[in-house]
């Protein structure tokens, strides 16, 4: 697995957010569109990935999961799906994704992590190190690291 510095990447990350956002909030305007990951949160390193929270309104999320397929999207396989979540990737972009979520959720944790490490430098650097220790081993195994880390910031703050 390689991880790429911030100037490797983030500014692409960036532009492509900004152009999804916009088609998204074209289809479902009354959707929240933020950046969120490792490439929304200054100095992180990453494998290079977008994910994009959207937040809907409960009583559209199913109609706006299916809405998003005219974008590219399709849902992703073995993944948490429930009522409130849905992961979608994209079919024409390597290594976008994006998380709908309901609106006042518990999935709104996305925001929280991203805002916790945004306002954080010593957990970015926690952070970038946990991936760093990562490069040699199997997605799962980053993913299970990984998750352990993002429960704790989330748990003690």
């Amino acid at each position: 697995m390689k991880f790429y510095k911030p100037d490797e990447y983030q500014a692409g990350c960036e532009a492509l957010f900004l152009q999804i956002k916009s088609k998204v909030l074209v289809l479902l305007p009354h959707a929240r569109v933020e950046h969120i990951g490792a490439s929304s949160i200054p100095y992180a390193v990453s494998k290079g990935d977008l994910d994009i929270f959207v937040g809907i309104e409960s009583d559209e999320f199913e109609s706006s999961v299916k809405q998003l397929s005219s974008l590219g999207f399709q849902e992703k396989v073995d993944t948490l799906r429930t009522a409130e979540l849905c992961m979608l990737e994209s079919i024409l972009q390597e290594d976008v994704a994006l998380q709908v979520v309901a609106n006042g959720s518990e999935f709104e944790c996305f925001l929280k992590y991203r805002d916790l490490l945004c306002s954080n430098a010593t957990l970015v650097k926690q952070y970038n190190e946990l991936k760093l220790s990562c490069e040699d081993l199997s997605l799962d195994a980053y993913r299970e690291k990984k998750s352990v880390f993002v429960e704790w910031v989330l748990a003690e703050r």
